[in-house]
């Protein structure tokens, strides 16, 4: 959608308000010897008590309240009875609806104690999505955003995972454009307008970057069994700089 007024902003800000803060909460909460669905019932309690519901369980059907992902998979997780071990790496990604208007966001984090080839590809991809929010303006090519993925990986020897995108949001979870590529896609043609709602989500990776998906029928994994990382904001594009509506 096009954010086109006060009415629009407020609602885009709270959305994207509380897809945050439940994010940021199960980050904090989330120990070695939980399961991944009380993990999930955190989120989505959260959701519930700030009057939000859960965009991917209200939408597509999906058996959870949010997406949490067991490295090697990287996007669509089903919670369940998983129980987190030390030094697992794991992808929390919460969307919810409140008042009309959607948020998105994610991030990857290591429970308990982490290692250095964990923390370089983390850092690396935060600072990827950091790059990226500096070439997100208003008359600028919609393929900016993969070319500044797709460098930031190859300084540090990765690859993005070029089967994963970002996409529209706003009255929906998923709307036009469909598809913000993590590449350079040079006949990609499209420009980014003035209030332009985006979630903008890198996926780095230290194997091939390519995904497929789990018999579940929901789970995508790294087709090499390698990490993978994601961050994500959802934002509203502007002659300056985005406003980023996923802060908690």
């Amino acid at each position: 959608m096009t954010a086109n007024d006060e009415r629009d902003i407020n609602g885009l800000k709270a959305a994207g308000r509380v897809c945050a803060q439940a994010m940021k909460l199960m980050m904090d909460n989330a120990k070695p010897g939980m399961t991944t669905l009380e993990l999930d019932q955190i989120g989505e309690d959260f959701l519930k008590k700030e009057g939000a519901a859960s965009a991917p369980r209200a939408m597509y059907n999906f058996p959870g309240g949010t997406c949490i992902s067991i490295s090697p998979v990287i996007a669509h997780g089903i919670p369940g009875d998983h129980v987190l071990q030390d030094g697992e790496l794991i992808n929390i990604d919460v969307s919810a609806e409140l008042g009309g208007y959607y948020g998105d966001t994610g991030a990857s984090m290591v429970v308990g104690k982490s290692n250095p080839e964990y923390d370089q590809l983390l850092t690396t991809a935060k600072a990827t999505l950091d790059k990226v929010l500096t070439v997100v303006r208003a008359g600028k090519p919609l393929n900016l955003i993969g070319k500044t993925v797709q460098e930031e990986a190859a300084k540090h020897g990765y690859n993005p995972i070029f089967d994963l995108t970002g996409h529209g949001i706003g009255r929906q979870l998923h709307e036009k454009p469909a598809s913000i590529y993590n590449f350079h896609k040079p006949d990609d043609r499209r420009i980014m307008d003035n209030g332009l709602v985006l979630a903008i989500e890198p996926f780095l990776t230290t194997g091939r970057g390519h995904v497929v998906e789990k018999p579940d029928g929901w789970s995508l994994k790294t087709v090499d069994n390698t990490i993978a990382v994601q961050f994500e904001h959802t934002v509203i594009v502007t002659k300056g700089e985005p406003i980023i509506l996923t802060l908690p």
